[in-house]
């Protein structure tokens, strides 16, 4: 018997999705908190943004909205724009051969209207950023955008759980060359093929199905996601694991971050129960 605990205590402990409950809000309590807050798992594009009874009870029941950033900053656009651009000079037909600056150059003339050119000191995340509306066949809407509405009726504060350029780093933190060639995938595949995977990632979103949202991530054709997991997941989790308890502390917070945050053992969900809080799936 023993011998068949620890077995389960070692498969228990590995990173399995197949044993997150399909919702997206959990309730974190414990560890000295006086009430409960929530967090939540977000999408930054969709079709429909319409919050569930569950998640509109949970803004009722906190006292304010932290969301990745403090989105309500009127500072916010132009901090952005601050941290646009590659460092050292870079540019993207520097980095890519003469083909595939034309391969993406004609792509985006054909879906924003703009030459390559005009891009070509961006970082080339944020230019495939600029595509993801793109993406959809419907009007795009953000379901950080309904939170917001949410938090402004009931006069709560909005607040970010890192800077601007905190998250602008990330992206130069994972090398250009790699950002532009996922640039000339995304170029080469096509809207409807990327428009496809984005349907596909919606609908995991809408079931509120983690597992399968993680698995979507871990089998997409590009890898990118996979590949730099580290920079783009789990170091900032790290980083807002060690920010999370004293906003909870000072008040109930509703915490909305993409769900891609939340599962796994580097995941958000984790990271609070290492940290001694009750965290419970909110069915």
């Amino acid at each position: 018997m023993k011998k068949l605990a620890l077995l389960l205590g070692v498969l228990c402990s590995v990173w399995n999705y197949a044993q997150t409950p399909k919702t997206l809000l959990w309730k974190v309590s414990g560890n000295g908190l006086t009430q409960p807050s929530y967090v939540f798992g977000t999408i930054h594009i969709t079709c429909d943004a319409t919050l569930k009874p569950k998640v509109l009870e949970a803004l009722e029941k906190t006292q304010q909205v932290c969301l990745e950033l403090d989105m309500d900053d009127p500072s916010l656009q132009m901090v952005m724009m601050a941290g646009i651009n590659m460092k050292n000079g870079q540019r993207l037909d520097s980095l890519l051969s003469a083909k595939d600056f034309a391969t993406v150059d004609a792509f985006l003339k054909k879906h924003l209207g703009y030459s390559a050119k005009m891009v070509n000191t961006m970082k080339p995340f944020m230019v495939t950023a600029m595509l993801y509306p793109k993406m959809l066949t419907c009007p795009m809407q953000s379901v950080e955008q309904e939170l917001m509405k949410v938090a402004k009726s009931e006069n709560e504060a909005i607040i970010g759980l890192e800077k601007v350029m905190e998250q602008m780093a990330v992206f130069d933190a994972i090398p250009y060359k790699e950002q532009a060639h996922e640039l000339v995938k995304l170029a080469e595949k096509g809207i409807e093929f990327n428009g496809s995977e984005t349907e596909k990632m919606l609908a995991c979103y809408t079931k509120e199905d983690l597992d399968a949202l993680m698995e979507l991530f871990k089998s997409s054709e590009t890898q990118f996601y996979s590949q730099f997991e580290e920079e783009l997941l789990n170091k900032r989790n790290r980083n807002w694991q060690s920010r999370l308890p004293k906003i909870m502390a000072e008040k109930p917070t509703f915490i909305g971050v993409g769900a891609a945050h939340l599962p796994g053992k580097e995941g958000v969900l984790q990271l609070l129960r290492d940290l001694g809080y009750s965290v419970e799936p909110v069915l």
